[in-house]
């Protein structure tokens, strides 16, 4: 075994965490234990990356191996990526069971046939994968497999496990059919990856023990487990790891209707009193994303104790949210930027990237990885062989004259949360 603690998450003397190793936590007692060290699975400047406040590494992947988002992109209400200031508040709001959790109900009720299978067999659940955007609940999901389950989760993020000996550690420590969570799981280090294949399979681990002539592989046999693991780029999962579980789900946007029964139990839980008119006006401009759609309720309450009587109504949210420059169709400041850019300094395009990228005053794999992609979702923008162009969906939008090319209005990109496969009134004014 590795001469040092596995887990890499041993205090220091003091009681002081080790930065970069803290390696998540469990859920105990109803809550989402999650560890804060900094440097932690989803601590400032985390999963293993940069403190550089221009970087652009997030759990996503955005920037490779970086860390917390950069001031543009972590100080955006519409960034469905967590912000450090939100840790606590959103282990609050998230739903511990299956009855609570809002939307996604083909999925839900699959998972629920899994885990009741699992159960009156006495056997561990299959592995699980879920992927898609940021922010849709991907997290929750897993605490609340892991509570209809019974057993505990222990929680870690790719990036995290570094090295063989991190991984080693938790999983020799986890108890029979107990759940072990990895988000941003592409991100593994392709040798720790290869140790996990037979954990998977075989429930077993071997160990190199001493180098050169002197060494030794040990088999560990493991007690039965469920991994469950998350990521925003399914893609990038390599195909021995995907063919290894057993449950394979995508997480969509959600529905306007979805997004307001969310708002109006978050505002419950918070404590805030809103109407039907607030809450359907938060949810709108959301995205499509409930991470998204709980930011803009706690930025529109601060509006409604201040200039309100304490309650979000349709005027005190309007007010709000277009105070925080977040208009109808969930575009903020620097999505209305990029696109009347194009259009004003470009006559609509087709423009490239790097110039685009220098009118606006914005790195290029910024707009690339962080507001490019909901634009092209929403048919806002497209992307062609010879750059960037505006639609007359954008064109419509800003109110300025069409040129009758481009997608027709609601045939925004076939995953978007207002293109085909979504709902096309979703963000609709």
């Amino acid at each position: 075994m590795p001469d040092r603690e596995p887990t890499g998450n041993r205090p220091l003397p003091g009681g002081k965490p080790r930065a970069g190793k803290q390696q998540g936590g469990k859920w105990q007692g109803g809550k989402w234990q999650i560890g804060k060290g900094a440097g932690g699975p989803r601590g400032l400047g985390g999963l293993g990356g940069s403190r550089d406040p221009g970087g652009l590494g997030s759990r996503s992947g955005f920037g490779g191996q970086g860390g917390a988002l950069g001031p543009v992109g972590r100080g955006r209400l519409t960034n469905p990526e967590p912000l450090e200031e939100e840790r606590d508040l959103d282990t609050s709001l998230r739903p511990l069971t299956f009855d609570d959790f809002i939307g996604q109900e083909k999925l839900k009720g699959n998972l629920k046939v899994f885990i009741e299978a699992a159960k009156m067999r006495g056997e561990a659940l299959d592995h699980v994968l879920f992927y898609g955007p940021p922010g849709l609940g991907k997290t929750t999901l897993a605490g609340i497999i892991a509570n209809e389950l019974g057993v505990a989760i222990t929680a870690s993020s790719g990036p995290v496990v570094e090295r063989p000996g991190d991984l080693a550690g938790m999983l020799t420590n986890l108890t029979e059919r107990s759940v072990l969570f990895i988000d941003e799981v592409h991100r593994l280090n392709h040798v720790v990856e290869e140790y996990l294949y037979p954990a998977m399979e075989d429930f077993t681990l071997d160990i190199m023990i001493d180098k050169g002539p002197s060494a030794r592989s040990i088999r560990l046999n493991l007690n039965k487990f469920t991994l469950i693991g998350a990521t925003t780029r399914a893609g990038m999962i390599t195909a021995p790891m995907r063919a290894r579980f057993g449950v394979v789900s995508r997480i969509g946007f959600y529905t306007a209707e979805e997004l307001k029964q969310i708002v109006e139990r978050s505002a419950k839980i918070l404590g805030v009193a809103i109407d039907d008119e607030g809450a359907a006006e938060i949810a709108r401009r959301s995205r499509g994303t409930p991470r998204i759609a709980n930011r803009l309720l706690r930025r529109v309450r601060d509006f409604a104790q201040v200039k309100g009587q304490g309650r979000v109504t349709l005027e005190i949210a309007c007010h709000g949210l277009e105070a925080l420059e977040v208009d109808r169709r969930g575009l903020d400041e620097m999505d209305k930027r990029i696109i009347t850019t194009i259009m004003d300094k470009f006559s609509g395009g087709p423009v490239g990237i790097g110039t685009l990228a220098t009118a606006v005053g914005e790195e290029e794999d910024t707009i690339e990885e962080v507001y490019e992609p909901y634009l092209v979702q929403e048919g806002f923008l497209e992307r062609t062989p010879r750059g960037r162009e505006v639609t007359d969906i954008a064109r419509r939008h800003f109110g300025r004259p069409t040129t009758g090319r481009g997608r027709a209005d609601g045939a925004a990109g076939g995953s978007g949360p207002g293109g085909a496969g979504g709902d096309p009134t979703l963000f609709s004014g």
